[in-house]
């Protein structure tokens, strides 16, 4: 029998349970982001990165010295420390580490992490697919590494740390992924790898998104039994119609006790727009760090009221609006951009503590 995480006793922890580090990859690439945008990113990043290196160690992956040398001037000239803050130089395509790194698992006393393929995205972007040896390229202090034979993405699942998983249709069940899987395979790949016993699925994503609906621009968990849910109040919205459809599944869904979830609403910001395109622009693309909550913001009326949710959920932490209209030209944000590393558990605690 071939061991899995799993059979080891491994699952994905939740976002909000502590971590080791946070990794990054410095932005680069000029078709994710033009010249006239890109200083406005990097200070995106600037702002994302003092908020998280206070309380948690800060991998950043820089192309070459040459970079590494101009990150560290501008992390100096915006006085932040740099001590928590560790530089590696490992070139990548783009920023989009949630979907081409390491997904971590862990048990008492242990971390692990999976090594799942990358094919940018269905094989939307053939110069972006070299980011998938990331996980062998990054230091992980030799924790041992499980390879699993088919395509996903980070952004595509969001846990609750006990088992229950949120994704959609649109994105693991397209044949751009693993045509050759069906249903109940997948399904059994997120519980053999990550713990998931118990699957949500919803059905598909946001306009803009070319990612082909990853769930965390739709619906994330924010404590074990309650899920935020993004929702659009104008009917001639071209999201009205899915998010609906996504936010009436979870109102019926069910956690791993069989249980029915909390489900808040999290309200869409307008339209951004560039060049008449629509941008994947959501609330719902938070990062939960170990005393913050990064949440991008898009110049939006309905800014402050995204941020008073959150950070009604997330009293003990720290709620930072990080401003991504410009980010989010690249087809993502905050989650996209960032992938937590979690600290080993305790002998002595339980896993799926907040």
């Amino acid at each position: 029998m071939t061991e899995t995480p799993f059979s080891l006793g491994y699952k994905m922890p939740a976002e909000w349970e502590e971590h080791d580090a946070t990794w990054l990859s410095w932005p680069k690439d000029p078709e994710s982001f033009p010249e006239e945008i890109l200083p406005r990113v990097e200070d995106s990043y600037i702002r994302m990165i003092d908020a998280l290196h206070r309380n948690e160690r800060v991998c950043l992956l820089v192309d070459d010295e040459k970079s590494e040398r101009r990150v560290a001037q501008l992390l100096k000239s915006n006085g932040i420390d740099s001590t928590n803050i560790a530089m590696h130089r490992i070139p990548t395509s783009d920023v989009w580490f949630r979907d081409y790194g390491p997904i971590f698992v862990t048990k008492k006393g242990g971390v692990a992490f999976t090594r799942w393929r990358f094919n940018a995205w269905g094989g939307k972007y053939e110069e972006l697919k070299r980011d998938a040896q990331i996980p062998d390229k990054i230091p992980l202090g030799g924790i041992r590494g499980f390879n699993v034979q088919m395509v996903l993405e980070g952004g595509s699942i969001d846990m609750n740390g006990l088992g229950t998983c949120l994704t959609t249709e649109q994105c693991l069940l397209n044949s751009n992924r693993n045509p050759s899987m069906g249903k109940s395979q997948i399904e059994k790949n997120l519980a053999d790898y990550l713990g998931a016993t118990n699957i949500i699925w919803l059905k598909s994503g946001i306009e803009g998104d070319d990612t082909d609906g990853h769930v965390d621009d739709l619906a994330r968990f924010v404590n074990r039994d309650t899920v935020v849910c993004a929702v659009e109040s104008n009917h001639r919205d071209d999201n009205y119609n899915a998010l609906k459809d996504n936010y009436a599944i979870l109102e019926q869904a069910k956690d791993q006790d069989g249980k029915k979830l909390k489900v808040v609403q999290i309200p869409m910001p307008g339209k951004v727009l560039y060049n008449g395109q629509r941008l994947p622009a959501s609330y719902a693309n938070f990062y939960i760090a170990n005393k913050t909550v990064l949440v991008p913001i898009f110049d939006d009326p309905n800014d402050q009221k995204a941020l008073g949710i959150l950070g009604k959920l997330f009293p003990e932490r720290k709620v930072v609006g990080i401003n991504c209209r410009d980010l989010v030209y690249g087809f993502g944000s905050i989650h996209c951009v960032t992938q937590q590393q979690p600290k080993t558990p305790r002998v002595d605690s339980d896993l799926g503590v907040g």
